[in-house]
Order: C-alpha cells, then structure tokens, then sequence
C-alpha cells in the first residue's frame, strides 16, 4: 500500500504544477487600451481600494457567506458601501451580514432556481437606490466525477452561468440610473485550462457525452468569461462596464462539493503556499468594481488586478460569446426582461409624479 506521506506530496505536486504560480504566465499579455495598475498578486482588498469613498453606493455580492465573497462584501462595506450579500442560505447570508461592519442586507439566492433568481432581482429592485456594482461571486464546484443535470443542463454550467444570466437580465434596468454601474463576473482561469478544446459546447450543454468535475467547471467558466465578453460590447455607449476575471488559486469552501483527493490537495497546496489568502483572492474583484480608472472599460479580463489578453483558448472569442448569448436567452426565455430604459421601482415613480415642491 502506498505511503499516506507519500501520497500527499504527490497529490500536491500535480496540484502545484496545474495551478500554482502567477496568474499571468505563458500566453498572457497586458490587454491594449487599459491603464496598468501597481498591483499583483500579492495586493490585498484592502489595499486596492485604500482611499476609494464608497459612501452612497450601493453594491450585490452574490456568495457573500465565506472565501472572496465574504471578503469583497465586508472590504466594500468598510469603504462604505450598503452592500446587499445573496446566498442560497438565507440564514447563513444573515450570519455573514452580522459579522460586517457597515450597513448590509442578507438577500436568499438559488442560482440553480429561476424562479429564486428572479425573487432576488426583485427584492434588490424594491431598494430605493440602483446597483453600482453588481459582483456575480457565487459559483459551485462539484467532486466525485458524477454528473448532475438542473433542467436538463449541466449543474456547473447551469448555476456558474445560467443563474447570473438571468440575474443580471433582471438588474441591468436598475443598473442603467447608476452613475457608473459595473459589472464584475468572478470567473477562472479554469476558462482556458480545464474548458473543452473546443470551447463551448452548445450541442451538448447536458455533458452526456464526456464529463469530468474540472473540465465542467472549466466549461462554465468560460462562460462567464464570454457573457462579460458580450456583455461589454453591447454595452457600449451606456454608464455600464461588465468585466471578468480570475481570483487566483484559493482554498475556500468552493471544494466543499468536491471529494476527499482533491479537498486534501487544495489543503496541502494552502499548506506549502500555493495559494492565496482570502484577502489577496478578493483584491481583483474588489479592484475591477471600484477603480476609478476603469470607468471606460468594459468586454476585459483580469488576473492580478490588470487585464490581460490570454492566447490560450477560447476567452475573446467573439463569435462564440454572440452564440452563448443567443442560446442563453434561448434557454431563460420565460424569465427575462426587455429593457426600453431606466428601470423604476413604484417608490421612484411616485416620487417622479409628484410636483417639484412636494418632493422630500
């Protein structure tokens, strides 16, 4: 029988070997257009958005209960934003939301039930203020090699992609009267590592034909990626920037789904210094959303708190980013919304019908 020790070490040297090392490696080139920031890998949350007054701003976190979504929610409430933290546990969000300091809302969201995606977007648009920065954080990893199907599509691709689809549909109305509305896609470089050569499979979205827990993690994250990609374009020439980005390699409670071999890796590759530390995970998400000096970019990726132009895969690909957007309004049809313009909730109304004198 082989050696538990033994075992170990080589778990974490295929884990250190796949996934350690600065984000920014082979293939990867500054993006053009896009001012360079002094931050790396290194830089913390804390510290990317040192100076930044977030008083008045109104921020959605989604997975704000632990890992980079607790981190993101609680160093943008402490800049002072009213951060609204969503999690598919509604007493968890609140237990999260307590131990913050600032003003928090605890909001429930399934990612993998529509119908609790559109109660969460409605519940946000009842706010009297729109979203200035909207963080799609929440994501799911399974384990064990078993796939699993949520309405006939892929459990990943479904919850990582689908489910803040439909979310930001549902937002984007509110998003419009912000100031500078920015939205921050939390994806992987899992998008060129794991995802299928081929990119995005659309004629198999239900993974029946290969499946593998990392590969459909990958699959979803590329996703993310190219909704951003989409998203950005046809954005343009609004207030809205939509972005996406890799966090870094963190051991969170993201591999909780995940079997015993590659929890025990992640541990060990925390353990040997591997990865990041929740604080330095948050930096590019909290970076991305509140930069002053990226009010203009919008359609980007970012590692280490710069963007980047990844040579490997299928991340700008534009052509492949129209399809995904075809087909996922395709698949959430019945639960979208056209937008015309600015999207007022009924207290923003009433106020509007009233006389300028009357208004408070």
């Amino acid at each position: 029988m082989t050696d538990r020790r033994d075992f170990l070490k080589r778990a974490g040297a295929v884990l250190l070997a796949g996934s350690a090392g600065g984000c920014g490696g082979a293939g990867s080139s500054p993006a053009p257009g896009v001012p360079r920031s002094n931050f790396d890998a290194e830089s913390t949350a804390e510290e990317v958005t040192e100076g930044i007054d977030l008083n008045g701003k109104l921020a959605v976190v989604t997975g704000c209960t632990s890992g980079i979504g607790f981190e993101t929610m609680r160093v943008l409430a402490l800049r002072g934003a009213y951060v609204v933290g969503t999690s598919r546990s509604l007493e968890r969000a609140r237990e999260a939301c307590s131990n913050v300091i600032g003003v928090t809302t605890p909001v429930q969201l399934e990612l993998s039930d529509l119908d609790s995606v559109v109660d969460c977007a409605n519940a946000i648009r009842s706010l009297n203020a729109p979203p200035d920065m909207l963080i799609c954080n929440a994501g799911y990893l399974g384990g064990g090699g078993r796939r699993e199907l949520v309405n006939g599509i892929e459990k990943h691709f479904a919850i990582n992609h689908i489910g803040h689809f439909v979310l930001v549909n549902r937002l984007l109305g509110r998003l419009y009267m912000a100031n500078q509305g920015r939205i921050v896609v939390v994806a992987s470089r899992t998008a060129y590592k794991d995802a299928p050569a081929r990119g995005i499979e659309f004629d198999d979205l239900s993974a029946s034909r290969e499946y593998g827990d990392r590969r459909a993690y990958g699959h979803s994250k590329l996703a993310n990626v190219l909704f951003a990609l989409q998203l950005g374009k046809m954005l343009r020439g609004t207030r809205i920037t939509a972005n996406a980005l890799h966090p870094g390699v963190i051991n969170t409670e993201i591999d909780r789904h995940m079997g015993w071999f590659s929890q025990t890796g992640f541990a060990l590759l925390a353990a040997l210094g591997g990865t990041r530390t929740v604080e330095q995970g948050a930096a590019t998400s909290c970076y991305v959303a509140t930069n002053p000096g990226l009010g203009s970019t919008s359609g980007k990726y970012f590692e280490d708190c710069n963007a980047v132009r990844i040579s490997e895969g299928h991340l700008h690909n534009e052509a492949m980013a129209e399809q995904l957007w075809r087909v996922s309004e395709e698949l959430t049809q019945d639960y979208l919304v056209t937008h015309t313009g600015p999207d007022y909730n009924e207290f923003e109304k009433a106020l509007m019908e009233k006389p300028t004198g009357e208004r408070e």
